[in-house]
């Protein structure tokens, strides 16, 4: 049996969970010796680190209970290192290119707002191990938000050249932020029916930084979606190639 023909919505969860940690902490992972002062190089480097960390949490669960199902020897290593595209089940915006350190701050300040505000209710889950993940995740989080807050304000209130740079960040990423909040089946089945609590409060977050900051968001623009469901833009391929290479040249490989 075939991850995709598994029917439990909780494995389908966690991976779609996991794949978003692990995809935007490889993208943030491209930052590290390439930030504009050292200090935020390593603030950076460091949330990588952390959202690799929850995604190895969310696989290690998620393996287990493959292993019940199909009698298998699943590890986190093989979830993350041995799927194809079309298995992923994050958010698109999670795999566009960095771009400028513009970008990469408006998606990470977007990312984490989500997160932010889902796993305040995934921590009163009555499934005790996704709570633990959850309120684990949730420690780290609390600092990932209130850094990138404070970078969008900085960037959006600084120079005119800083502003400009996050007006087209905002233009660029936009059209990918609502799959975010446009939840799936598997989703909702772990959400108590507070997906619209968690939807106004991230929004009202995102807009209420976006007034401070001086910054303006896009209207008439067409949202994608797809990356839940395994649809992908051309970026994740690329990503997985170089992400997974070692795995795949050298099966089985340990340190």
């Amino acid at each position: 049996m075939t991850i995709k023909e598994i029917k439990d919505p909780l494995i389908h969860y966690l991976l779609h969970l996991g794949d978003n940690a692990l995809i935007l902490g490889h993208r943030n992972s491209e930052w590290c010796g390439h930030g504009p002062i050292l200090e935020q190089d390593i603030a950076l480097t460091n949330i990588a680190l952390d959202q690799v960390g929850q995604a190895r949490n969310f696989y290690q669960y998620a393996a287990i209970l493959i292993n019940e199902i199909n009698g298998d020897s699943i590890t986190e290593d093989s979830l993350a290192y041995l799927r194809d595209a079309w298995d992923y089940k994050n958010c698109l915006m999670a795999e566009l290119p960095n771009g400028d350190w513009g970008q990469t701050i408006l998606k990470q300040f977007i990312a984490s707002a989500f997160q932010y505000y889902l796993y305040q209710e995934l921590e009163k889950n009555s499934n005790q191990q996704l709570a633990a993940i959850a309120s684990k995740s949730l420690k780290e989080l609390t600092y990932h938000l209130r850094w990138s807050t404070d970078w969008v304000l900085r960037l959006g209130d600084g120079t005119e050249e800083s502003k400009k740079r996050m007006q087209e960040a905002i233009q660029a990423v936009w059209p990918y932020t609502n799959e975010w909040v446009d939840f799936s089946d598997y989703e909702l089945e772990f959400l108590n029916g507070n997906q619209n609590e968690i939807k106004n409060n991230w929004e009202e977050r995102i807009f209420k930084v976006f007034v401070e900051a001086g910054l303006k968001e896009p209207s008439d623009i067409w949202m994608q979606k797809g990356g839940k469901q395994g649809i992908h833009t051309e970026h994740l391929g690329y990503i997985l190639s170089e992400m997974q290479f070692l795995q795949r040249a050298y099966p089985g490989a340990e340190w």
